[in-house]
């Protein structure tokens, strides 16, 4: 038995709010509109993961979501121009990882990130 992938599932009484925050801060496309549903996705592969933590580094609190993208400066840069919630600035932590937190619009906290080596 073989794990394929596994997606974040997250609950929004109105799903078409987090649209453009996905589309235009990440780059992600919508792969599949319901209505009820929208799954967005990049053309990146990566191996499926779960983590689980008593904390999200640093003493900051668990991330909902941790998204790894290959420019997290250009992210940042995205992201305060548009006005989104910095709740942990950007930061080179000691493991290896360029970080920083961000609300999206239902609320989730969202770790961006992009490994330093």
């Amino acid at each position: 038995m073989t794990v394929r992938r596994i997606v974040a599932n997250f609950a929004a009484a109105d799903p078409g709010a987090a649209r453009a925050f996905y589309e235009e801060l990440l780059d992600l496309e919508v792969v599949m509109d319901l209505g009820w549903i929208l799954t967005f996705a990049a053309a990146a592969a990566a191996a499926p993961q779960l983590s689980i933590a008593s904390e999200g580094g640093s003493g900051t609190p668990v991330p909902d979501l941790s998204i790894e993208v290959d420019d997290v400066d250009e992210v940042y840069r995205r992201a305060k121009a548009a006005g989104h919630e910095i709740v942990y600035d950007l930061v080179d932590e000691p493991w290896g990882v360029r970080r920083f937190y961000l609300r999206d619009p239902l609320g989730r906290t969202l770790n961006i990130l992009s490994h330093s080596a």
